[in-house]
């Protein structure tokens, strides 16, 4: 059988997934996250509250019982409803503990793998879903990787149930076997206690072995998301000629180079400023930028601060109100300098790469 044919869907599928894909994925409700997980939590945490809150809803149990065998004859009570009454506050008390334990477990695996995540995506009917083609069906079922991983995930787990359900029982086979002479409740609490243990391991077991399935689940989402490389042009070009994400990425890299300005205003080859209340920090590397960038601005405070760490790092500081104030209006931190400005930039940066081979021939 050429199996090729079952791949051939995910033909040309090497790069990436981008953080755009990745993020509308998210956005319709597809993560990567390990039922396993979620299972072991549901099975441990309601065990450990059902040992937590055992002796409370014994003494509820008995109470119920109680209440019912002496009020068999009461036909009254019957007929109106009350024992229902009863049956269900007894019933609330005895079950929603364990039931509001359990799906507040599922809901922790779920934030703890996924984060919040709130979609209704996932809800719309898909036909594909309904009825899906039969190729991609035999090919999950028989030959693809998450098949041969899932298979062999249910051999780990019938593993593990049945090794610790025989070990525990073996070890308690002594104790079992004089259950026959033991009263009610030597033999109610010997069998609790053994289920517990069981649950409790089983489950601890199951938590770990959702460790590798959940690296499992994330290496196959990963893949899932691989695009083509046309695939990865056609995203390029979508965002370089969006003009809202083009703006987008002009303020994140606005807002980095704002935050990384000790780091940035050192590199800068002039600071120009008003004096006091603009400071504008400029770099130009001829073989990389068409003209001068912006690197740091700030006013009052801030600029004050520019200047500081420009004297630190010996970086020229020149006085141009009217420059400074221009390019602090018009320019953001990121962009190149208007070709209304060359001519005084240019003016400025000759001013201070003659000052600066100035102090290299006097330092020799």
């Amino acid at each position: 059988m050429d199996l090729q044919w079952f791949a051939a869907e995910d033909e040309g599928r090497t790069e990436e997934p981008s953080e755009y894909k990745i993020r509308k994925a998210r956005e319709e409700g597809r993560v990567a996250k390990s039922q396993e997980l979620i299972g072991a939590l549901v099975l441990l945490l309601p065990t450990l509250t059902l040992i937590f809150l055992g002796p409370s809803m014994f003494r509820t149990s008995l109470e119920m019982i109680r209440f019912f065998l002496t009020r068999l004859n009461e036909v009254d009570s019957i007929v109106n409803g009350m024992f229902f009454v009863v049956f269900l506050t007894y019933f609330a008390r005895l079950a929603l503990p364990i039931i509001a334990v359990a799906m507040l477990s599922g809901i922790i695996a779920n934030l703890v793998q996924t984060g919040f995540l709130f979609t209704t995506k996932p809800l719309v009917p898909k036909f594909s879903k309904i009825v899906p083609r039969f190729g991609q069906y035999f090919q999950r079922t028989l030959f693809s990787v998450e098949g041969l991983f899932n298979f062999a995930k249910s051999i780990v787990k019938i593993a593990i149930i049945g090794i610790v359900s025989f070990v525990i029982i073996s070890s308690k086979i002594e104790q079992l076997a004089r259950l026959q002479t033991a009263t009610l409740w030597t033999g109610f609490t010997t069998v609790a206690g053994l289920t517990a243990q069981l649950l409790i391991i089983a489950a601890l077991l199951l938590l770990g072995l959702s460790i590798p399935d959940y690296l499992f689940q994330r290496w196959q989402y990963m893949e899932s998301l691989k695009m083509t490389k046309q695939e990865v042009k056609e995203e390029r070009k979508m965002y370089e000629g969006d003009p809202l994400i083009k703006s987008r990425l002009r303020q994140r890299m606005r807002e980095l180079l704002s935050r990384n300005m000790a780091a940035n205003v050192p590199k800068a080859d002039v600071v120009i400023t008003n004096p006091t209340h603009y400071a504008v920090a400029l770099e130009w590397n001829k073989d990389t930028m068409p003209a001068p960038m912006v690197t740091a601005k700030g006013a009052d405070e801030v600029a004050q601060r520019i200047k500081a760490i420009a004297k630190e790092s010996g970086v020229p500081i020149v006085e141009n109100k009217p420059l400074a104030r221009a390019l602090y209006a018009e320019v953001e931190i990121g962009d190149i300098i208007p070709e209304t400005y060359y001519q005084a930039i240019a003016t400025v940066l000759a001013h201070v790469y003659k000052i600066n081979e100035e102090r290299r021939k006097s330092a020799v």
